[in-house]
C-alpha cells in the first residue's frame, strides 16, 4: 500500500482570495517542518498562523495550517493542509517547496484513493465525492451527497450479507447433510433466492433514471427549419447562445449546453432543421440532427403555433419520447393558445416555465425523487453491470434448485453473485477498477 508523502493544490488554480494545499503520507510532519515556520503537529486539528518558506529559506507567504494525525484524517495518513493566498504564484511556490522538502506530486484522485485503501470510505462513497464535485444541478448534488453518506453502500452491503447468509446455508447443506434435522429444505433456500432476486431487480430498475441524473438528460429541439428552435433554445438558456435570423437553415450544426430545469440536469441541444436539404453542408447538418435524435432522452418537436404538424414530426412523436411544442404563440392573430401541444413564446417568455416543468416531469419522476431522503440509485454504468452480473448469477443458481440440482454448483453461482457486489463496493482489491474510477478525479482530491 502506497503511503509515501504526496502534495497537491486542492483548490482550483487561478485568481482567488485563498488556496488550499494538501500534504499527506508517512513523513508528512517532517516535510511540513521544513516549510512551515515553528511547525507543530499537536494538538491536532488546530488552526495556526505561520510563515511558509522554501527549504532554502526564501519567504513564500503567511497563512493558516492544520495538522491531522493518522488515522484521524481524510486519507487515514498524517496530513497537513495549508491555506495560503490565491492566484497562480503563491500556491505554486508552496507546492514546489513541499516537493523540494521530499513530497511528490499527487496523482489524480490519489488522496481519495488512499482514504479508500485505509478504510475511511468505500468505492461507492469515493465515486460520490467525484460526482459531488462535478455536479451542475441541485438534484445531482443531492444524490451524490446521499451516496456519500453511505445510503447506496448500506443497500448493497445488506444485499451482500443476505447472499453470504444464503451461501452459508448452501455450504452447510453440502458439508453436513446429515446433521441435526437433516438437509435444509429446498423451499427455504428457493424462497430466499427469490426474495434476493426481486430486491436486486428493484435496485437495478433505478439505473436508467440514476445514470440520466448523473450525466444530465439529453433534450433535443427538432423540427422544420425556421420554426423557432434556436430562439427557444436561447430563451430556455437565458442567453444568446445560438444565432437567430429570419433566413431558414441558420443552424447547420448542433449546439449543446448544460442547463438546470426545476433542479434537474439537462443537456439541451439545438439541431439543424429536418428538411430535404439541397446542399451538401445542409445535408451534413441534417445527418447530425438525426444522430442526436437517436440518442435523445426527450425530443421537443417544434411546430409554429398556426403551422401544420408535418408527417416527419408525427413520426417523431410516435416513435420517440417527445413533446409537441407550439412556438411563436405571440404571433397568433387571435391571441389564443388553443390546440394540441405546449404553447410557448421565446419573445414574451409565455409558457417557458410550464415547458421547463414538463421537461423535468417527463425525464425524472420528480414526485419520488424530490424528497431529500431519496431512495438509493445506481448512477453509473459500472453499478449497473455489477448488479446485472449478480442478478444473472443468482438466476442461474435458482435454475439449479430442482430436486436433481447439485448444491455445489448452486453455491458457486451464489458466491459469484456475492463477488460482483464485493467488486461494486470495493471489498476486493481490483486495481483495474480503482484505476478507472480515480483517473477521472482532479489532482487535489
Amino acid at each position: 500500500m502506497l503511503s509515501d508523502p504526496i502534495v497537491a493544490l486542492a483548490t482550483a488554480p487561478g485568481r482567488s482570495a485563498l488556496a488550499l494545499v494538501r500534504l499527506s503520507g508517512v513523513g508528512t510532519f517532517e516535510i511540513a517542518a521544513k516549510v512551515i515556520e515553528d511547525f507543530m503537529s499537536e494538538p491536532a486539528r488546530t488552526g495556526r498562523l505561520a510563515a511558509f518558506r522554501a527549504p532554502a529559506g526564501d519567504p513564500i507567504d503567511r497563512g493558516l495550517y492544520f495538522a491531522y494525525s493518522s488515522p484521524n484524517s481524510f486519507t487515514g495518513d498524517d496530513t497537513v493542509e495549508c491555506t495560503c493566498h490565491g492566484g497562480l504564484v503563491v500556491p505554486a511556490q508552496l507546492v514546489a517547496a513541499f516537493q523540494a522538502a521530499g513530497a511528490r506530486p499527487a496523482l489524480p484522485g490519489e488522496f481519495t484513493r488512499r482514504a479508500l485503501l485505509n478504510g475511511k470510505l468505500d468505492l461507492l462513497q469515493a465515486e460520490a465525492i467525484g460526482d459531488l464535485i462535478d455536479a451542475t444541478a441541485t438534484a445531482q448534488a443531492r444524490t451524490a451527497l446521499h451516496q456519500l453518506d453511505g445510503a447506496l453502500s448500506r443497500r448493497i452491503g445488506a444485499l451482500r450479507e443476505r447472499l453470504l447468509d444464503l451461501l452459508a446455508l448452501l455450504d452447510y447443506d453440502v458439508d453436513f447433510p446429515e446433521e441435526d434435522d437433516g438437509p435444509i429444505p429446498r423451499e427455504r433456500i428457493a424462497a430466499a433466492m427469490a426474495a434476493l432476486s426481486a430486491d436486486l431487480a428493484q435496485l437495478l430498475a433505478t439505473s436508467p433514471v440514476g445514470e440520466r441524473l448523473r450525466q444530465g438528460a439529453l433534450v433535443v429541439l427538432a423540427g422544420r427549419p425556421n420554426v423557432g428552435k434556436s430562439s427557444l433554445f436561447n430563451a430556455l438558456l437565458g442567453t444568446e447562445r445560438a444565432l437567430v435570423t429570419a433566413e431558414p437553415g441558420t443552424t447547420r450544426d448542433t449546439i449543446e449546453a448544460h442547463v438546470e430545469f426545476e433542479g434537474w440536469p439537462v443537456r439541451l441541444a439545438d439541431t439543424a432543421g429536418l428538411w430535404d436539404a439541397p446542399g451538401q453542408l445542409d445535408r451534413l447538418g441534417v445527418d447530425v440532427s438525426r444522430r442526436y435524435l437517436g440518442a435523445a432522452d426527450l425530443v421537443l418537436v417544434c411546430v409554429e403555433a398556426e403551422g401544420e404538424v408535418e408527417p416527419e414530426d408525427r413520426e417523431l412523436l410516435k416513435t420517440r419520447p417527445a413533446l409537441l411544442i407550439r412556438t411563436k404563440t405571440d404571433r397568433r392573430k387571435d391571441g389564443t393558445t388553443d390546440g394540441d401541444g405546449l404553447h410557448v413564446s421565446a419573445v414574451t417568455g409565455a409558457g417557458l416555465d410550464l415547458l421547463r416543468r414538463a421537461i423535468a416531469g417527463a425525464l425524472f419522476d420528480s414526485g419520488k425523487l424530490a424528497d431529500a431522503d431519496l431512495e438509493p440509485m445506481l448512477t453509473r454504468e459500472r453499478h449497473r453491470q455489477a448488479l446485472t452480473r449478480a442478478g444473472s448469477e443468482l438466476d442461474q443458481a435458482r435454475g439449479m434448485m430442482g430436486p436433481a440440482g447439485e448444491p455445489v454448483l448452486v453455491a458457486h453461482h451464489v458466491r459469484q453473485a456475492a463477488l460482483s457486489l464485493d467488486e461494486l463496493i470495493g471489498v476486493v482489491d481490483v486495481e483495474e477498477v480503482l484505476d478507472r474510477v480515480f483517473s477521472r478525479f482532479c489532482v487535489g482530491k
